[in-house]
């Protein structure tokens, strides 16, 4: 079996990727995996981004030093600022604070001490074939072993039954759970979605996982899908985190959403529609019959919307400044 061909060079015209020549720490690591995690896109209920946030956080603080940068992605490469333009403050009559996107490769610990890297940032908006090649020098500059990546897609389903995740993979063993679909779907791509690709050309092992979030829980921050991402992550990088805070933020969205609910009935008979074509699958799958077994509507994605629209405005605290948007049509696996 011939060996896999190498990415063309990454280093032709400007660097798109700085790697720290040295990190004495790695060069006695072999099991070493790196976590990646694009916002945008993929990042339905912000998932991904909370779960970046709290490896971050975590990862820095279970050991000195601990949070560092190993490798810096040139953003003005990779970046439309019209289509996504990056905050700053206006204050008074001058401009301050502004908020440049940053995509980099972090150095962390787990709880036991063990090392992993992080690659984290907005999507790329441009040159993927670029992106993927300078990722694929920093995983021949650290020795990576395995990349796992996370994300986050809306869906028609209620917040009351689990969290559904797709599995995916280059390498059949590295799947850790059935696919709940069937066949093949046309989907629009990704970064994350073209890495992992690539990086099987190349030889290299990379899996990941998509969060299923409520369509009506998209654009509010919904740590319940973080959480479970986060767990999978544990599986497959073979990393200990500590959940607590993240769980500790799901409860507490949990109750912000049982309590509007519970005082809008009209929100709250949209919920018990999703939950029921929600259990009518769930029966029919467990039966091994047809999943359209019963002939029982969905709510489509602007019913829901408009349904939710106070939902939205309800849990967004007063100092969100403009309110919501209407949420994005539903989708499937991306």
């Amino acid at each position: 079996m011939s060996s896999p061909a190498p990415p063309p060079s990454a280093s032709q015209g400007p660097r798109l990727v700085h790697i720290v020549d040295e990190v004495p720490e790695l060069a006695e690591v072999d099991d070493l995996s790196m976590i990646v995690v694009l916002e945008g896109f993929l990042d339905a209920g912000s998932a991904g981004a909370i779960g970046a946030r709290h490896l971050v956080r975590a990862g820095a603080s279970s050991t000195e030093g601990g949070g560092v940068v190993v490798a810096t992605f040139d953003v003005d490469q990779l970046h439309d600022y019209r289509a996504r333009r990056p905050p700053l403050t206006f204050a008074r009559d001058h401009y301050e604070g502004y908020e440049a996107p940053r995509l980099v490769v972090r150095l962390l610990h787990d709880q036991g001490h063990t090392p992993f890297l992080l690659l984290h940032g907005p999507e790329p908006d441009i040159r993927w074939e670029a992106f993927c090649r300078a990722v694929h020098e920093v995983v021949q500059r650290f020795g990576v072993r395995r990349v796992v990546s996370i994300g986050s897609v809306p869906m028609a389903v209620p917040h009351t039954r689990p969290i559904a995740i797709t599995h995916h993979a280059n390498n059949p063993e590295l799947l850790t759970g059935t696919s709940p679909w069937r066949g093949e779907l046309r989907v629009p791509s990704s970064a994350q979605a073209l890495l992992e690709l690539r990086l099987g050309e190349w030889g290299h092992d990379a899996q990941g996982f998509v969060a299923h979030v409520p369509h009506y829980l998209a654009q509010l921050e919904y740590p319940r899908a973080a959480h479970s991402l986060l767990e999978h992550v544990e599986l497959a990088a073979r990393l200990t985190v500590d959940l607590t805070e993240v769980v500790t933020q799901a409860e507490e969205r949990e109750v912000e959403i049982s309590r509007y609910l519970a005082a809008n009935e009209e929100v709250a008979d949209v919920v018990t529609a999703l939950e029921q074509q929600y259990d009518t699958f769930a029966r029919a799958e467990a039966e091994g019959s047809s999943l359209l077994a019963e002939d029982e509507p969905l709510p489509t994605g602007e019913e829901i919307g408009q349904q939710f629209e106070q939902f939205l405005a309800g849990l967004e605290g007063p100092d969100d400044g403009a309110g919501p948007t209407a949420p994005e049509q539903p989708g499937g696996p991306r």
